[in-house]
C-alpha cells in the first residue's frame, strides 16, 4: 500500500515522493515504541479493539494491530479516498 502511494504521489512530484516515502517509514517504525499511544479505530464494520489508528501528514490513516511485543501494519490509507472497500476485505 505505501509503495502505490508513492506511486501516485510522484505523478504529481517526483521531488516530493522520495521525501515522503522516508517520512512514512519513519512513522511506522516509530509505533515501535509506545505503539498503544493511539487510540483503537472504531467502526460498524470492524471488529471492535482490533487495530489502532494513526493519522500522519493530514491524508494518510494508518491501521495496525498489536499482538504480543509485535505490531503490524495493516492498511495505509488515503483519507482523500473512501475506505469503503475495507467491507469486503
Amino acid at each position: 500500500m505505501l509503495a502505490s502511494h508513492i506511486r501516485f504521489l510522484a505523478n504529481v512530484s517526483k521531488d516530493a515522493a522520495p521525501e515522503k516515502k522516508t517520512q512514512r517509514i519513519r512513522e511506522i517504525h516509530s509505533l515501535s515504541k509506545l505503539p498503544h499511544r493511539y487510540p483503537f479505530f472504531e467502526a460498524d464494520f470492524m471488529p471492535a479493539n482490533k487495530y489502532h489508528k494513526m493519522f500522519v501528514a493530514n491524508w494518510y490513516l494508518i491501521l495496525y494491530q498489536i499482538q504480543d511485543d509485535t505490531v503490524y501494519v495493516d492498511y495505509i490509507l488515503n483519507c482523500r479516498k473512501g475506505y469503503g472497500w475495507l467491507l469486503q476485505a
